[in-house]
């Protein structure tokens, strides 16, 4: 349906793949994802919601710190199905001045085509093709780790959130990710 947004990067036979984190940033889960990522020498991109840019400009501050990549996650978590194309723009502007980045993706991946036609005048759209449901309180952690192995390959898009609902999951599939692609010789790539 949107021909031009990168859903995965082309396989360049290097072996990489390319973390994404939704929905920060936000105090200790941000933080916390930073310094696993750290410990692999993992770089990512992050998709950040203006709002909490504002709340926490620290936090914000050290993702880009830390060599990570940012992009617009709209100001308040827009709904791309449920707003009008102004609010929808406004919520993108309003983040715009914020994350100053070329790279956006809509929250919950929803986008109607006019406004994906409209965007993609502006920004590059990422969306992904390994999604981790680290948010899902009722996540069986099995299933989504054989889920993750079984989508995942040279080129990836995986994304993860880091946002409070999602930390208990994060800290369980975060580590295993980075532990069992690192050991296959995968690298961690930003956008």
């Amino acid at each position: 349906m949107f021909p031009k947004a990168t859903w995965s990067m082309p396989d360049t036979g290097f072996k990489r793949l390319y973390l994404t984190f939704d929905d920060g940033p936000q105090p200790k889960v941000t933080e916390y994802t930073l310094g696993v990522l750290d410990e692999f020498n993992a770089k990512a991109t992050f998709f950040c919601v203006g709002a909490n840019i504002e709340r926490y400009p620290d936090i914000f501050q050290q993702v880009k710190e830390h060599g990570h990549s940012v992009g617009n996650h709209t100001f308040n978590h827009a709904d791309g199905w449920k707003y009008s194309w102004l609010d929808y723009q406004a919520s993108i502007d309003k983040c715009q001045e914020l994350t100053q980045s070329t790279l956006f993706r809509p929250p919950y991946g929803k986008l109607t085509y006019p406004k994906y036609r409209k965007l993609t005048k502006r920004f590059r759209v990422i969306m992904w093709d390994v999604l981790t449901y680290d948010f899902d309180q009722e996540l069986d952690l099995e299933q989504a780790w054989e889920n993750i192995v079984k989508h995942t390959r040279d080129g990836s898009i995986i994304v993860m959130h880091d946002s409070v609902k999602s930390i208990k999951n994060l800290k369980i599939l975060l580590p295993r990710i980075l532990e069992h692609y690192s050991k296959r010789g995968f690298q961690f790539c930003s956008l």
